[in-house]
């Protein structure tokens, strides 16, 4: 087989030709032919004993094309892939150089592609270009809410003797009519309500104080007025019965739980950090502090990539495309695409694109290669990192990693971390070639530089 490219005068695309002679496929076609002739079931002749010239006769013609195809896709992507090809799209049939094909009286065959090119993409940086460099300042109200955070998580319920606004109460519930317990009306056993949540303060207030055995007549149409369905589901009763409840119900107060965080001590330490990782306050809140930069850095370096994006396309200057070859296979590559939209979008799909390419470029010239270890770690950071929105700090390495594992799986998950070790390793290098011009933000003005 011949397989030759030659690009066009615009440098940024090309036709591809393979030509497939005879004897290039002659093989592999009596082979799936004769594999057909064992499976073929032709009245009058035997499974497995119809004459082959019969079975070409019938199954030449697809055969054929089965075998041609095949050829055809793993020799194309083969020369582009070993004469390293950066084809942007996918290769597209050629619509002036094509001959007509005939699978029924031809042996030989010419196919002709067209393949749009990245533009060549040379960029220097220096230290003479200076970017900021944001770093969230963690101060102490962020470490304190952490803190808060962890000692709510971490801390348990004890009885209280009187309701105060956070408390989870507990009784029972009961319709009333004319001040008694309405005959067939609705009942709940071990309703559940915490007064923090009700909306109207005047029924709110009937709750605060209560002690346990006391009842509270209330109106749950008015203490959560507006929320069909909180009350259908407070009531257990369907939320078309809600509009027919408006009357007062009673609440026996049963029992009154209250929240009480951890102490600040060694077995709060233990359950975040693992046991005896740190043995002091001091120690505790460091810790935090060094989990919440870690979480920010990465968020930095995204940041950082956003900032030297105008400068890389600067330097980059105006890039060349086949704009016609790439329109043709973007509405190709997309039924939902339509001429009129795809020409509105296409400024802004060449935007990003020439950006992406860019990237692309220098991870490429720079030799900045993930390796599976590399994509395994990045997985692990990820879990990690969910784990600790979690509050969760002290998770066992086996579990990192087969969660680590379990999320690269799926492989648009494991694109997705692969692309972000890329691009980590690609700001690592970009920081190197110019200068920071730090600057340290609270989290609050960071989230302000985003929108």
């Amino acid at each position: 087989m011949n397989v030759s490219f030659n690009k066009n005068n615009d440098a940024v695309s090309g036709i591809l030709k393979l030509e497939i002679v005879k004897a290039d496929y002659a093989d592999q076609l009596d082979k799936d032919l004769r594999s057909i002739r064992q499976k073929a079931n032709v009245p009058g002749f035997r499974k497995g004993m119809v004459p082959l010239g019969l079975i070409k006769k019938m199954y030449g013609k697809q055969a054929l094309v089965e075998v041609v195809n095949k050829l055809i896709s793993e020799n194309l992507f083969k020369y582009i892939r070993e004469n390293d090809l950066h084809v942007l799209g996918e290769p597209m049939p050629n619509e002036t150089e094509q001959k007509p094909l005939d699978f029924d009286h031809s042996e030989d065959f010419e196919f002709c592609f067209d393949l749009a090119l990245a533009p060549e993409i040379h960029i220097e940086l220096s230290k003479n270009d200076q970017l900021p460099f944001y770093k969230v300042k963690v101060d102490d109200e962020m470490i304190n809410t952490q803190v808060d955070s962890y000692r709510a998580n971490f801390g348990s319920y004890v009885d209280g003797e009187a309701v105060e606004e956070k408390d989870m109460v507990k009784g029972t519930v009961a319709e009333l009519e004319n001040g008694t317990p309405k005959e067939g009306g609705v009942v709940v056993e071990n309703a559940v309500l915490m007064p923090m949540y009700i909306k109207n303060e005047e029924e709110k207030a009937k709750f605060i104080g209560a002690n346990v055995n006391s009842v509270v007549v209330f109106n749950p149409n008015k203490a959560y007025e507006g929320a069909e369905a909180e009350i259908a589901s407070f009531l257990h009763v369907e939320k078309e019965k809600v509009a027919e409840l408006t009357g007062d119900f009673s609440f026996e107060v049963k029992t009154i739980s209250r929240h009480q965080p951890a102490e600040m001590n060694q077995e709060l330490f233990d359950k975040v950090f693992g046991e005896n990782v740190v043995t002091s306050e001091e120690e505790f809140k460091q810790k935090i502090e060094d989990a919440l930069l870690e979480q920010f850095m990465p968020q930095s370096d995204f940041k950082f990539l956003m900032d030297i994006r105008d400068l890389l396309v600067e330097r980059a200057g105006e890039l060349k495309f086949d704009d016609a070859l790439l329109k043709r296979w973007l509405l190709a590559s997309n039924s939902k695409n339509t001429p009129d939209q795809l020409e509105k979008d296409y400024p802004q799909v060449v935007k990003d694109l020439t950006y992406q390419l860019i990237k692309d470029a220098l991870v490429r010239q720079n030799e900045l290669k993930v390796t599976p270890a590399d994509v395994d770690s990045f997985a692990k950071r990820v879990a990690k990192a969910q784990f600790a929105q979690y509050g969760m700090l002290s998770i066992p390495e086996d579990v990192l990693n087969n969660y680590a594992k379990e999320m690269l799986k799926n492989a648009q998950t494991a694109e997705n971390i692969a692309n972000r070790a890329v691009e980590e390793q690609l700001a690592a290098w970009l920081k190197e070639q110019v200068t920071l011009d730090e600057k340290e933000v609270s989290a609050d003005e960071f989230a302000k530089l985003f929108e």
